[in-house]
């Protein structure tokens, strides 16, 4: 009896420690990992737009996964309102009621009285993904124009003052 009891606590071990270790092991991605990560012209469509590199943030699990976006330059592209900001994923992430896969996506916003409403769209074909409110976040201090949180410290993407969490998926 005893020799199983260590086992099963042997294996429940195992199987939540390392449960537990996937979002521990993610981190803020620094300007050096996200330059090649993150492109120059973001494949949207039938168009490459610029990206604004200084808005860029993401995260990575330091070995060589990540999760990142930056924000669009859209004037004069027929993306302009639609799509304000590209993001990429190198596993998959849930977002509200729906889970993005590994791939690159482009998202845009319309805002409320408190909220953000944020539709997803696959980059490549402009076909929606998902929708999720951004809620005006509580937090104090510096307010940036897009940074997504690493999930071990609560996953989120924020948008200016507004933000919505995300897990990362299996």
């Amino acid at each position: 009896m005893k020799k199983f009891v260590f086992v099963f606590l042997l294996a429940s071990a195992f199987v939540f420690g390392k449960d537990a270790g996937k979002a521990s092991n993610w981190r803020a991605a620094t300007d050096g990992e996200l330059r090649p990560v993150i492109p120059a012209r973001a494949p949207v469509e039938k168009e490459r737009i610029e990206t604004e590199f200084r808005t860029a943030s993401g995260v990575t699990d330091g070995e060589g996964k990540f999760v990142a976006g930056v924000v669009l330059i859209t004037a004069g592209y027929s993306a302009d309102g639609k799509y304000s900001h590209f993001f990429l994923t190198q596993v998959p992430v849930k977002i509200g009621n729906f889970t993005l896969k590994p791939g690159d996506y482009v998202f845009g916003f319309r805002k409320n009285d408190n909220s953000l409403t944020v539709k997803f769209y696959d980059a490549q074909t402009g076909n929606p993904v998902g929708t999720v409110e951004a809620t005006r976040a509580s937090r104090v201090g510096k307010i940036e124009s897009f940074h997504i949180s690493p999930p071990s410290e609560k996953g989120v993407v924020q948008i200016g003052r507004f933000a919505f969490a995300y897990e990362i998926g299996e």
